[in-house]
């Protein structure tokens, strides 16, 4: 019994939740160190509930694990009070499989999937006795490196990290693990394998790069520090998902925790064009999985794992040019089996109704749409191709066939927006509402409509990343304004803390000075910030203070068309040129179809990448 296990032993029964670190759940992975040859912790910064339903984390665990010469264990931020237990009982953060401390692998991989989770990597590194900052560390400290989403703005936490893998990392890591295994054979030091992962394609090694600003201490320039840092690192995409190995196998934990059921990708990337959508421009371009492929994946999961439930997810899974015969299929195969189908989001017309009439035939829940803007012209501005004649239409059908819950999604603060667009949001909750009274059949509950509000982000890479964030003050009257026009039997109001998507949009756009108020946020004690219970918003404004830096700079900047931008060496595929006629269009309310089913729209990521021959087969069968 390890020293680590004997002192869990005792502070477990003292905190919520032990099922969180102890460990030996069905599927978990155990190998014996002596037998590999390079070891990697995958660190996810939030609690196990969250990390475990993250399939990007199930995939690479999966990969690694394949490997017979490296190893993948899993490490999660552990809550407050399972924190204040390893600190009164000088444990190290360790990974579940293990029980290791994170600072004996070879390897740490963060998860950089939100911007309110930096703190967490700190404190975690800081729980592991690692030290935060790149430069500090020695031979004896692991190579700390990162990617996800926030890679592509990573300069807010770039002095953190060692390496950050820019894209899709299923290839890329497996290059990663050759370049440190390699160099443990031969000896190397840190820096040169530092300089051997800096060769691998979509690798970023921040410290190879030195920030230059002008007189008013704003971004001006990257310079290279090192002669083989490239000017600009390009993301990694897979050309061919049907060659990835999929995933055959999840750990089934103990507890419930977010979509603990079988998740398969029926899709990667989207055409739509939402302007305000990062995912939808980062992950372009859009790949497909076969359904035949699909259906094998999803029966040997559901033997492995004993789960019941199956999503088919994606960034629009009511896109997968075969959706409707998948789910036919499907429903065949499983109905009287007692297993459940779901997506994750659908589209607002009224196929999107007939096959989540399918998918619930036995069960139905509620319903969620997510029109984003109350007006015509401001969905055309962020080229969200909705029209409200579609939205009425489909719920209509929804209450007809037995719904009697709607949720609508919606953004404030967008760009060109005005309060008439806020007073539409209102208007079209009535008229959703109204549709479900009017097509309530006897006998059945009463419609009821929910209306989610969140905060327009600048994201980076989207063509509204040279605009402003509405201020706090502005966010607050606009959130006022519709719970007055919202309150009404029938319609219940949700919407977002402003002082979170405040940090949000600031980290979002920053660049590398934040990591000084980042260090300063962690010594006061700020630490899961997504989580309103523990968010010390004044704690961070007096971060901000001591190092003499205004949030409101970053968050509600408006960056011009030829402004440097601290992220652009971080390149996604996408022509700047095309984001720019991007952005230009929405001011002018115009559209752009989706180039799966038109022409093409110049972004540029198929050539810049080299993938539009793979993709025109998905065009044709679309």
């Amino acid at each position: 019994m390890s020293q680590i296990t004997e002192k869990l032993d005792r502070i477990l029964p003292l905190v919520t939740k032990p099922a969180r670190y102890t460990n030996n759940e069905h599927n978990a992975v155990h190998k014996d160190w002596q037998s590999v040859a390079v070891t990697m912790a995958l660190a996810f910064p939030d609690i196990y509930e969250v990390g475990m339903g993250h399939l990007g984390f199930k995939i690479l665990y999966h990969l690694i694990n394949q490997r017979p010469d490296a190893v993948a264990e899993r490490v999660y931020a552990p809550w407050v009070d399972m924190e204040e237990q390893m600190h009164s009982a000088g444990i190290s953060l360790f990974a579940l499989e293990s029980q290791r401390s994170v600072k004996e692998f070879d390897i740490v991989g963060f998860t950089l999937q939100y911007e309110m989770s930096y703190t967490n990597i700190l404190n975690m590194l800081d729980l592991g006795g690692i030290p935060r900052r790149s430069e500090a560390r020695t031979e004896n400290d692991p190579l700390v490196i990162a990617g996800g989403p926030c890679a592509f703005n990573v300069e807010p936490v770039a002095a953190f990290l060692d390496a950050v893998v820019l894209g899709e990392a299923e290839e890329a890591m497996h290059e990663v693990l050759d370049v440190v295994k390699q160099a443990k054979q031969e000896g190397l030091d840190r820096p040169e394998t530092i300089r051997c992962l800096g060769a691998i394609d979509g690798v970023y090694i921040p410290g190879w790069y030195r920030p230059v600003t002008d007189d008013h201490g704003r971004f001006k320039r990257l310079e290279r520090r090192e002669g083989m840092a490239p000017r600009s690192i390009r993301k990694r995409v897979i050309a061919d998902l049907e060659a990835l190995p999929s995933p055959e196998s999840f750990v089934v934990p103990y507890i419930e925790v977010v979509h603990d059921r079988v998740m398969v990708e029926v899709m990667r990337g989207c055409t739509r064009g939402c302007r305000f959508c990062q995912a939808g421009m980062l992950y372009r371009p859009a790949r497909e999985r076969s359904t035949t492929a699909l259906k094998e994946q999803i029966r040997t999961l559901l033997a492995n794992t004993g789960y019941d439930e199956i999503s088919l997810t994606s960034l629009s899974t009511g896109d997968y040019s075969c959706v409707g015969d998948l789910v036919t299929e499907l429903v065949e195969e499983y109905q009287g089996t007692g297993t459940a189908l779901s997506l994750p989001s659908l589209r607002v017309d009224s196929f999107a109704v007939e096959l989540a009439q399918q998918i619930q035939r036995f069960r139905k829940t509620g319903l969620t749409f997510a029109p984003e803007a109350g007006t015509q012209r401001l969905r055309d501005a962020i080229n969200k191709n909705v029209r409200e004649e579609d939205l009425l239409q489909a719920v209509e059908g929804a209450f007809a066939a037995g719904w009697h819950q709607i949720k609508l999604y919606f953004m404030i603060g967008l760009p060109t927006e005005t309060m008439d667009d806020i007073d539409g949001i209102a208007d079209l909750a009535h008229k959703v509402l109204a549709v479900g009274r009017k097509s309530r059949q006897s006998g059945r509950k009463r419609p009821t409509v929910t209306v989610s509000v969140s905060s327009f982000v600048p994201k980076v890479g989207t063509p509204f990343q040279w605009d402003p964030q509405n201020t706090p003050e502005e966010l607050r009257q606009k959130q006022r304004h519709l719970r007055e026009r919202l309150k009404h039997p029938g319609i219940q109001f949700q919407y977002h803390d402003v002082e979170t998507s405040f940090l949000e949009g600031v980290f979002a756009r920053g660049d590398r000075a934040l990591a000084d108020v980042l260090e300063k946020a962690v010594d006061k004690g700020c630490r899961f910030d997504a989580w309103s219970e523990h968010f010390q918003y004044e704690a961070w404004l007096e971060s901000f203070a001591e190092v003499n830096l205004d949030p409101r700079a970053y968050a509600q900047r408006q960056f011009q068309k030829d402004d440097a931008l601290p992220w652009e060496h971080l390149d996604a595929g996408l022509s700047r040129g095309f984001l720019w006629i991007e952005h230009e269009a929405a001011w002018g309310n115009m559209t752009t179809e989706d180039c799966r089913f038109g022409d093409c729209t110049g972004c540029a990521v198929c050539f810049a990448l080299g993938v539009e021959n793979q993709l025109q087969g998905v065009k044709d069968h679309g």
